[in-house]
């Protein structure tokens, strides 16, 4: 490994991992003196390039002026990093101050990646020279809350990975629909010794009870279509076919009501089930303090050395691979 500055930094190889897993969901976090990430010797070009900056990785179409589609598209594997934020803030924003839009779906058009964790490869002054959000809050949990409590309407179509940010995203939208052969649901981060960031402990017992929210958060593991409607995950899984006619019906349907009644009764659904903003706080001080341990330093390491964020199978399989690091 080699920092991406020409500046030796002179930090110690564990320090190193502790960064990127640091990143892997926080995009506004400074470590004393540490100021680049490591990159993995055998990443390929397209994700180690940081020239991604320019390129749109968030699509919006307006397919009337009530109803927008969003939809993630950053191949390979539609992971989540510092330069998706300032394109998501800028969605985020246009969805709190439109006036006509009342209902949102967030979609995919990468193959098998709904969406995934936090890009780590970039410079970290690229994630800590992010302001803030409007709630006080760094800009990733920040864009999760302002769309819970955005007076539009917002539905996840999960077909595909939805790992780390993407679970998180689906959480904090209002509604969640999976396609029953291929969407995975998953927050792996206890798995590879650190608490997730973006607010899965305040939510997933919402929807979900007490036991199996630490069956999902503990157990680390994949949970397909199937079983996400069973838990409460998500609010129905469809055959992969029927997800779309679905969805795009339900939210055509919505998107012809009247936008002050579907803002006020989303509003008043707000007060009875969503978190507070120090709830997602703490979550957020945890993993800070978590990720730093030295276990989550090791894990983070092996699991670059398997492959994450190059190998397709690791991304495809990431229940998988976390399972193996647990101490026998």
């Amino acid at each position: 490994m080699k920092p991406s500055s020409n500046r030796s930094i002179g930090i110690a190889m564990s320090s190193r991992f502790l960064t990127a897993a640091a990143l892997l969901m926080l995009p506004a976090l400074a470590f004393s003196g540490q100021t680049t990430v490591a990159e993995t010797k055998n990443q390929p070009a397209d994700i180690k390039s940081t020239s991604a900056k320019e390129r749109p990785q968030i699509h919006v179409e307006k397919r009337t002026p009530a109803y927008w589609r969003v939809t993630f598209e950053n191949p390979p594997f539609n992971i989540f990093g510092p330069e998706t934020i300032p394109q998501m803030e800028k969605v985020v924003k246009e969805i709190e101050t439109d006036p006509d839009l009342r209902v949102v779906v967030f979609d995919s058009a990468v193959p098998g990646f709904f969406l995934t964790h936090y890009n780590f490869t970039p410079p970290l002054a690229d994630s800590t020279s992010l302001p803030a959000g409007s709630t006080g809050l760094h800009p990733l949990p920040d864009m999760l809350v302002r769309i819970s409590k955005s007076p539009v309407v917002s539905i996840a179509l999960i077909r595909g990975r939805a790992t780390g940010v993407g679970s998180e995203l689906a959480l904090a939208s209002d509604m969640r629909f999976a396609s029953r052969e291929k969407a995975i649901l998953s927050q792996w981060e206890v798995g590879a010794g650190f608490v997730p960031g973006g607010g899965p402990m305040a939510r997933l017992p919402r929807l979900m009870g007490r036991g199996r929210a630490l069956e999902v958060l503990l157990g680390s593991d994949d949970v397909n279509g199937d079983l996400a409607e069973e838990y409460g995950y998500v609010n129905r899984s469809f055959d992969d076919d029927k997800l779309d006619p679905f969805v795009d019906a339900l939210a055509t349907r919505i998107s012809g009501f009247d936008r002050q009644a579907i803002a006020d009764t989303k509003r008043l659904v707000d007060f009875a089930s969503l978190p507070s903003d120090p709830e997602i706080g703490a979550g957020w001080d945890a993993f800070i303090s978590s990720v730093q341990r030295p276990v989550a330093q090791k894990n983070i390491g092996r699991l670059m050395e398997m492959g994450l964020q190059t190998n397709t199978d690791i991304e495809a399989r990431l229940g998988h691979y976390t399972g193996t690091l647990a101490e026998k």
